[in-house]
């Protein structure tokens, strides 16, 4: 255990959407120590800002060998404080999986010559993979994946499938759970289940453009997501957990293929519902929001009925 906050941490700009972002260790961090993290950064514009990607490792209580893994031209450091992303997810192969949202610029979501709205792939040090959808085009970044996203704030592998999931903000309403393929495009702006007074809707589907697994109308606001790979919970195997920030839930999907089948509010109102993961001892960890804490799900176990007094 560390309680001391760790020293020569980056600067983060934190306001509305912005702050610290995402962490996560590198796959093989016993043996290389790097981290990631994914936080949003101040420009040198006054009152600017942008999503910024650097790997670390910690040495004697203190951040050092800071690297750049993605890092925006200036003229990307905009006025407005949503829609950074930043989720972090890496493949078998230690390919880094990271989101950036549009930073409520929805045009940049279908241009393929800006990072933003996009789902990215890069290695583990930030080179541009070889087999990426996108390599070879000059109206395109070789580091993008996936295109045509709002605010994705979701990512995860399934366990036995292998398929990625993504789940991201829509406007009012229309959050959407993404199937993710590679070099697919998701739609924003042109496609939503939602409404946007600054974005030009055509439709709630197009051909070329995937439609979502699932859509929440009303907005739960989804962000983290987890499948349950865990033994203590046995009938929620391979379930899709998805924390709701303003449902302030943690809704259950089961999910057959890729169709939902069902849906279940575990709890609600016990403040903002951040990230769910499966520990290593097969329960369910939960981080909320108003005040910050972590919660633990545990089985009831059944206990034998009472006797019956005569």
């Amino acid at each position: 255990m560390q309680p001391e906050p760790i020293g020569g941490t980056p600067k983060v700009f934190f306001r509305q959407d912005g702050g610290l972002l995402d962490v996560i260790t590198h796959p093989d961090y016993a043996k290389n120590g790097w981290i990631y993290l994914a936080y949003s950064e101040e420009g040198k514009v006054a009152d600017t800002s942008m999503t910024v990607v650097v790997r670390g490792r910690i040495r004697d209580g203190r951040w050092t060998d800071q690297e750049d893994i993605f890092r925006a031209p200036p003229s990307l450091y905009f006025t407005g404080y949503i829609h950074y992303g930043c989720r972090f997810l890496f493949d078998q192969d230690n390919h880094l999986f990271f989101t950036l949202g549009e930073r409520g610029r929805p045009a940049h979501a279908q241009d393929l010559l800006s990072p933003l709205g996009k789902i990215h792939r890069v290695m583990d040090d930030g080179r541009i993979p070889p087999d990426n959808p996108f390599i070879g085009r000059a109206n395109a970044l070789g580091t993008i994946w996936t295109y045509g996203h709002r605010h994705p704030q979701g990512l995860m592998w399934h366990p036995t499938t292998g398929k990625l999931w993504e789940t991201e903000h829509g406007p009012t309403g229309g959050d959407e759970l993404n199937r993710i393929e590679a070099g697919r495009n998701y739609g924003w702006p042109t496609i939503s289940s939602g409404t946007d007074r600054f974005a030009r809707i055509e439709g709630s589907a197009r051909d070329g453009m995937e439609s979502p697994v699932k859509v929440w109308t009303p907005a739960i606001a989804p962000s983290g997501i987890e499948f349950y790979s865990g033994n203590r919970f046995p009938q929620w195997k391979n379930n899709l957990f998805v924390a709701a920030l303003v449902q302030e839930a943690l809704v259950r999907l089961e999910v057959d293929g890729e169709t939902v089948v069902h849906e279940e509010v575990l709890f609600r109102g016990m403040g903002r519902v951040r990230d769910v993961t499966t520990g290593p001892d097969g329960l369910v960890y939960v981080s909320l929001e108003g005040p910050g804490r972590i919660m633990r799900l545990v089985p009831v176990e059944a206990s034998a009925p009472a006797p019956i007094k005569k």
